[in-house]
């Protein structure tokens, strides 16, 4: 399978792993914030055992130390988390490395450490979290994918199903969806919508 998919569901708990592990969804990232490291490791532990021997591969979300230990095989890392990781062991365990990218800085930043995907955000307006980066606009991800190349381009903020064409269009490989499904008054339904649609990995 390759990494990631086109469809790239983000969520924050167990319980949503397990509905979108049933559904056959192919890449789940579990983004959960302010954990110790046990929390972590209890947590990935537990989400890993919910994806072990489907069609589903989990991205741990920030906790690389966590994900080494629980012998996960993705990683995905925000620019601040970055900064404090150690690169090489992440290397070392096998992890495939997304990384997070705002602005040409961070994303200089982060092709110097050959990541697996780059992620390029906020595409729109989101109220999910507090960001230090307006929207990038359609635009921005043709820029990007020029930037970048080969890499996979995933486009994360703010995404519903209905503007997915025109983003791939634009030149992302991947979208990362987090409101869209989690707050969807029937998120069995539009996740099937999207990988009906969207089924072919990137």
């Amino acid at each position: 399978m390759q990494h990631p998919d086109r469809f790239y569901p983000v969520v924050d708990n167990v319980a949503w792993v397990k509905r979108l592990t049933a559904l056959g969804v192919g890449t789940v990232q579990l983004r959960a914030k302010d954990l110790d490291h046990a929390d972590a490791v209890a947590l990935m532990r537990k989400a890993l055992a919910v994806t072990a021997g489907t069609g589903t591969q989990l991205v741990v979300n920030d906790y690389w130390q966590a994900a080494i230990e629980v012998g996960a095989r993705h990683l995905h890392l925000g620019q601040e988390d970055l900064a404090d990781a150690d690169v090489k062991a992440i290397r070392r365990a096998n992890l495939t490395l997304g990384l997070s990218t705002h602005d040409e800085e961070e994303l200089e930043n982060a092709l110097k450490h050959a990541p697996d995907y780059v992620a390029l955000g906020p595409i729109f307006p989101t109220t999910l979290k507090v960001m230090r980066f307006g929207p990038q606009g359609i635009a921005r991800i043709t820029e990007w994918k020029r930037k970048v190349g080969t890499i996979p381009l995933v486009a994360i903020g703010g995404i519903k199903f209905e503007q997915a064409k025109e983003i791939f269009e634009a030149g992302a490989d991947s979208i990362a969806v987090v409101s869209d499904v989690t707050q969807a008054k029937d998120p069995e339904a539009r996740v099937n919508q999207w990988l009906h649609a969207f089924k072919h990995a990137a």
